[in-house]
C-alpha cells in the first residue's frame, strides 16, 4: 500500500540524507529558499512583502483600519478591510489581525430589506404624509405601516412615528365653529365675542375725552346716548409727503446735473474746434506772410476774418450728409460689396458701434445706408472723420471715391 510504504521511504531517505530529511520535516511553512533554508511565516497582523525565493520571506505590518491578516502565512499579503453596507452599523472595527464585523441591523431611521433572498441593504423608514397616521412603527426588519386617518381623526404633520389624533368633537357654547374636522386638520373654533374693542381696567385709553351727550349738541337730554368713543386711528398719509418731496428734489438735482454736463461737453467741443481752426489758419500761406520780413504791413484782423469766412464756407460741403445722393449710394455699394472682407461691419466697429447695434443694422435691407445715415446725424460727422475710419480698415478705394470731385447737379 502507498500509505504503508511512506514511513519506510522516509526511513530509507533519512539513512541516505539525514540532514535534508529532518529539515523538511521541521519546516512549518513548507517553503525553502534557493539555498534550501526553510522560509519563515508572517504572523497575524503581518503580510508578505517579498515572497520566499532567492532569500527568506520578508514581512510588513498591516495598516490600522486599512488592511489586516488573520492567519500566519508565507505567501499571503495584507488584505484590505471590508466596508459595511450603507446605513448598516459596525459591530467591530477592522484591526491588523481581524476584518470588519458588521452588525445584523441598520442605523436608526432605517430597516433591513432583503433582496433576492441572499443580499440585503438598509433603506430609510417611510414617513406617513398629511392625513395619514402610523399604524406600525418602523422596525429593524420592517418598514413603517401607514393608514389614512378615519372619520373623527386627523394628522397635520408628516411623521414616521405619530399616529392619527382624535378630533375635537364640538365647540363650546361661547365659541363658533370656523372649520370642521378633516383628515388633515382638527376642528377650528373661535370665540363669539372677541374682546378687541372692549376696555379693561388699566387701559391707557380710558382717559380719552368722551363723546358729548346729545343733550349738549341738540338740546335734548338722553342718558342712554352718553357713551364713550374710540378715537380715530392716526392719519399716516401726511408722513408720506416728505418722502415725495425728497424724491422730487433728487429728480430735479439729477436733471440739473445732466443739463450742466451736456453744456460743459458742448463748450469743450467748441473750444477744441476753435483751436483746430486757429492751427489751420496759422499754417496757411497768408499767416506766414504776416511774419515775413518783406516790410509790407497787412491787417491781421481782416485776414483772420477772411480766412474764418473761407473755412466756414468750405466746412459746409465737408459733412457727409452734404454729399450728393448718388455719391452716397456709390459709397454704400462699395461697403456692401460681397467680394471684399472689410465691409460696413468693420467700418461700424471703427466708428465705435457696439456688436448689438451692428447686428441691428444687419437685419435691415440696406445696412450700409442705415449705418451712415445714423452716423451722419451725430455731431462731427465730417468727411475727414469718415476717411480716417476707412483708412483704419484699409479701404483706400472708398476714400478715393469720397475725395474725387462730384459731378455738378442742378439745385431746384
Amino acid at each position: 500500500m502507498p500509505l504503508a510504504r511512506a514511513p519506510l521511504c522516509l526511513l530509507l531517505l533519512g539513512q541516505l540524507f539525514p540532514d535534508e530529511v529532518w529539515a523538511q520535516l521541521d519546516c512549518t511553512s513548507g517553503r525553502f529558499d534557493s539555498l534550501g533554508a526553510c522560509c519563515d511565516l508572517c504572523p497575524q497582523g503581518y503580510g508578505v512583502a517579498v515572497p520566499c525565493g532567492s532569500s527568506n520571506t520578508e514581512c510588513e505590518p498591516c495598516r490600522e483600519n486599512g488592511t489586516f491578516s488573520s492567519t500566519s502565512s508565507a505567501t499571503e499579503p495584507c488584505r484590505p478591510c471590508s466596508w459595511c453596507p450603507a446605513h448598516m452599523m459596525v459591530a467591530e472595527a477592522c484591526t491588523p489581525t481581524r476584518d470588519t464585523v458588521c452588525a445584523p441591523h441598520c442605523a436608526p431611521g432605517h430597516f433591513l430589506h432583503a433582496e433576492n433572498g441572499s443580499s440585503s441593504r438598509c433603506l430609510p423608514c417611510q414617513a406617513c404624509g398629511l392625513g395619514s397616521g402610523v399604524v406600525a412603527p418602523c422596525r429593524p426588519t420592517a418598514n413603517t405601516v401607514c393608514q389614512r386617518c378615519p372619520e373623527g381623526f386627523y394628522s397635520e404633520e408628516k411623521s414616521a412615528v405619530a399616529p392619527c389624533l382624535p378630533c375635537r368633537r364640538e365647540c363650546s357654547e361661547d365659541e363658533v365653529m370656523i372649520r370642521g374636522c378633516s383628515p388633515v386638520s382638527d376642528t377650528l373654533c373661535m370665540e363669539r365675542e372677541l374682546q378687541i374693542l372692549k376696555r379693561t381696567e388699566g387701559d391707557p385709553r380710558k382717559d380719552y375725552p368722551r363723546k358729548p351727550p346729545l343733550a349738549e349738541s341738540e338740546g335734548s337730554a338722553s342718558p342712554s346716548n352718553s357713551s364713550e368713543f374710540v378715537p380715530p386711528l392716526p392719519d399716516n398719509s401726511k408722513n408720506i409727503i416728505p418722502v415725495y418731496c425728497s424724491i422730487l428734489a433728487a429728480v430735479v438735482v439729477g436733471l440739473l446735473a445732466y443739463v450742466a454736463f451736456k453744456c460743459w461737453t458742448t463748450c469743450k467741443q467748441k473750444q477744441q474746434l476753435a483751436k483746430a481752426r486757429a492751427g489751420e489758419l496759422g499754417a496757411s500761406p497768408e499767416g506766414e506772410k504776416l511774419h515775413s520780413d518783406s516790410g509790407v504791413f497787412l491787417d491781421t484782423h481782416s485776414l483772420q476774418e477772411h480766412h474764418a469766412l473761407n473755412k466756414a464756407h468750405k466746412a459746409e460741403p465737408r459733412l457727409y450728409s452734404a454729399l450728393p445722393p448718388h455719391k452716397q449710394e456709390e459709397v454704400e455699394q462699395l461697403l456692401e460689396s460681397s467680394d471684399h472682407s472689410r465691409d460696413w461691419r468693420c467700418l461700424a466697429s471703427q466708428l465705435g458701434y457696439e456688436e448689438e447695434a451692428i447686428d441691428t443694422f444687419g437685419r435691415g435691407e440696406a445696412p450700409a445706408h442705415t449705418l451712415l445715415s445714423d452716423w451722419s446725424a451725430n455731431e462731427g460727422a465730417t468727411l475727414e472723420a469718415l476717411c480716417a475710419a476707412l483708412a483704419g480698415i484699409e479701404r483706400p478705394d472708398v476714400v478715393e471715391n469720397l475725395t474725387s470731385p462730384a459731378e455738378a447737379s442742378s439745385v431746384v
